[in-house]
């Protein structure tokens, strides 16, 4: 018990530490463009921003909310046409045949269910 009692006495830790952490002087916090982004330059404002989004529609209709005042009451035809640029998809089943996921064989499904028991 007292060799314990010694040793904790004396330990040291592994790690130094130096000090205060400061951010250098220099830092430059000024807001910019992403280097990947298209346009590489950033939107006036918030506003400005937003009528140029599209997310699931076009996000600069100003919509006209039914008397329960839910969003969901609207039809998805009234935000307009969503679709997908040439080239892109929005489902693998609308890719070519050889793109598409492989339907799962008999076997495959009775050594699922067996926890791999069926295939020895």
């Amino acid at each position: 018990m007292q060799a314990t009692r010694y040793l904790l006495q004396h330990r040291q830790p592994m790690i130094r530490f130096l000090g205060k952490r400061t951010a250098p002087p220099k830092l430059d916090h000024t807001p910019k463009a992403h280097p990947a982004s298209p346009t590489h330059s950033l939107p006036n404002s918030f506003a400005a921003y937003r009528e140029k989004a599209q997310q699931h529609g076009p996000l600069n209709q100003k919509m006209e909310y039914s008397t329960s005042g839910a969003i969901g009451s609207h039809s998805g035809s009234s935000l307009g046409p969503v679709e997908p640029a040439s080239g892109q998809y929005f489902d693998r089943s609308e890719l070519p045949k050889r793109f598409r996921r492989t339907p799962w064989t008999q076997a495959e499904i009775d050594a699922i269910e067996s926890g791999g028991a069926s295939m020895f």
